[in-house]
């Protein structure tokens, strides 16, 4: 460690102390007779009021990766990185009726993952299975993902080797362990604050330092000009311009999706609660907008990546600019926003992990008889195995690795999509079309990602997510997200397997939801009882 980090470290340290000290007494927080239930444990005794949800939502979807990345991508690859703007933008319109139908649907039967409503609607163990089985794969390189977040933060600190990030994660699974869910909320409040502090500082006072935004977007252009890559700059061209949509309507379409979402959404009080949070959740997104706009300074600021392995480090981007701009107590700061921005995701992740294994797998193929208290206990268990195959990713993989993991994983949760999404506005779907729509999209999707280069990281395959619309005979340079052409074919092998067992009469599961006699009609007394039952 350099001894010009040392106010840094310092700073960094007293406030993870901070937030670690929150998470023990987060146990305290609102408790319940006894935590050995799921619903106490993994939902916070389905209890949260729209200030806890909003940060705790927030908190979830925007991550310690989310910092550190979407600045990266801006400053490798221009306006293409700025994608995660609309898509968190146009997500919460879209999953605004369809999330009030699930917790409402939830809460009456007691569903705690989004695995339990499929198996109830469409009367399949097979395919609740496979959503749950999906949900975790798809989850489990995410929560490796928020070591990245905090290895970078460190490297920039002059800290090598991996063991801060294995102390880090044990306090994790330890005060995770004794608090379930409560205690990412609680940190949540803490984690959210000094983000919004830190990004609304470094708008004003960077640019100030660089010589104004006009300086910083030409800057990032005549960079952007000297490069043989055509698909970069301020602005979109015509090549990317659809992958860009696609990308965008995509990672909007599988957010809520990732069972982490779900379970933000479940633990709220009313619907009312998750209503007044899709309208307030945008707000986020305007600090998405700026934290994005890191990249174009960092370029401006001739910020180069630290090297890890003798290769340059782009997620390191953030934090090295933060160390040039900043005064060393006040990057000590935004360090701790950084690190502790992947504590509260990393606990909510291995506990919706954790719930899908308990539910749908321990409780539906090990021991169907298992109680309140054999659940809970199970779910505490595989929550921290999981953070150990989180930590594990990190130590004996390559870190790039571990993105292109995340990159397979976000396709691979968006196959969930006709199942869980659609699921909650149709029961048209016959559960084995669903299955084998969901293993279409599946290796539609993995081949597509196969396939893709990427000739500046020296990779054959998985190099990107934007495939080339030639390779399927088309003439033209267009590109599009993978993600949504694999859930084409999802959707086009379900529907045309669903008309070929409804004419051929094969039986179809019972559905034991009741989703479409009561609870999508808003004006129901029944649903306003629900609301009224849920908050007293």
């Amino acid at each position: 460690m350099s001894g010009s980090h040392t106010t840094e470290l310092v700073v960094f340290i007293a406030l993870f102390a901070l937030v670690s000290g929150m998470g023990f007494v987060a146990a305290r927080w609102r408790r319940p007779d006894t935590m050995h239930s799921l619903d106490e444990w993994g939902l916070g005794g389905r209890s949260f009021g729209s200030w806890i949800t909003w940060f705790l939502i927030g908190g979830d979807l925007y991550t310690a990766y989310t910092f550190v990345a979407v600045p990266a991508l801006v400053f490798g690859a221009g306006a293409a990185g700025f994608y995660a703007v609309p898509y968190t933008i146009v997500v919460y319109p879209l999953v605004f009726l369809v999330l009030i139908r699930l917790w409402s649907v939830s809460h009456v039967h007691g569903f705690v993952t989004p695995a339990d409503f499929v198996r109830a609607r469409f009367g399949s163990p097979g395919l609740a299975l496979a959503v749950a089985v999906t949900g975790i794969v798809a989850t489990m390189p995410y929560i490796a993902l928020q070591l990245v977040g905090i290895q970078a933060v460190l490297t920039a600190m002059g800290v090598s080797g991996h063991w801060p990030i294995v102390i880090a994660f044990v306090i994790l699974a330890a005060y995770t362990y004794q608090s379930g869910l409560r205690a990412p909320a609680l940190i949540a409040f803490v984690k959210d604050v000094l983000i919004y502090v830190v990004i609304i500082v470094a708008v004003l006072y960077i640019p100030g330092k660089l010589g104004g935004w006009g300086h910083v977007f030409d800057a990032a252009q005549a960079k952007f000009d000297k490069t043989p890559a055509p698909a970069d700059g301020v602005l979109l061209n015509g090549t990317n311009q659809l992958n860009y949509a696609m990308l965008a309507l995509g990672s909007a379409l599988a957010l809520f999706l990732y069972p982490h979402s779900v379970t933000g959404v479940l633990a709220s009080r009313n619907r009312n609660v998750i209503k007044r949070n899709m309208a307030a959740l945008p707000a986020y997104s305007f600090v998405l907008g700026l934290i994005a706009l890191l990249g174009l300074m960092a370029i401006a600021a001739g910020v180069k990546p630290l090297t890890t392995d003798g290769k340059p480090d782009t997620n390191t981007i953030v934090p090295v600019l933060f160390d040039h701009m900043f005064p060393s107590w006040f990057a000590g700061l935004a360090y701790a926003a950084i690190g502790i921005g992947a504590l509260v995701p990393a606990a909510i992740m291995s506990i919706a992990a954790a719930n899908l294994f308990t539910r749908n797998i321990y409780k539906e193929y090990l021991k169907r008889d298992a109680t309140e208290r054999q659940e809970a206990t199970v779910s505490k268990i595989v929550s921290l195995v999981v953070k150990v195959g989180a930590v594990l990713c990190i130590l004996l993989l390559d870190p790039e690795f571990s993105i292109d993991l995340q990159l397979i994983g976000g396709v691979i949760i968006l196959q969930t999509l006709p199942a869980v999404g659609l699921g909650l506005l149709t029961r048209w779907f016959h559960r084995w079309a669903l299955l084998a729509g969901w293993a279409a999209g599946l290796v539609a999707g993995m081949w597509m990602l196969y396939t893709i280069p990427n000739v500046a990281k020296g990779k054959e395959h998985f190099g990107g997510s934007a495939f080339d619309l030639g390779k399927l005979g088309l003439d033209t340079k267009m590109t599009v997200y993978v993600g949504m052409l694999a859930l084409a074919v999802n959707l086009a092998v379900a529907a045309a397997g669903t008309l070929v067992l409804r004419a051929a009469k094969a039986a179809d599961g019972e559905d034991a939801t009741g989703v479409d006699d009561y609870l999508a009609d808003e004006g129901d007394p029944r649903v306003k009882d629900l609301d009224v039952a849920a908050s007293t």
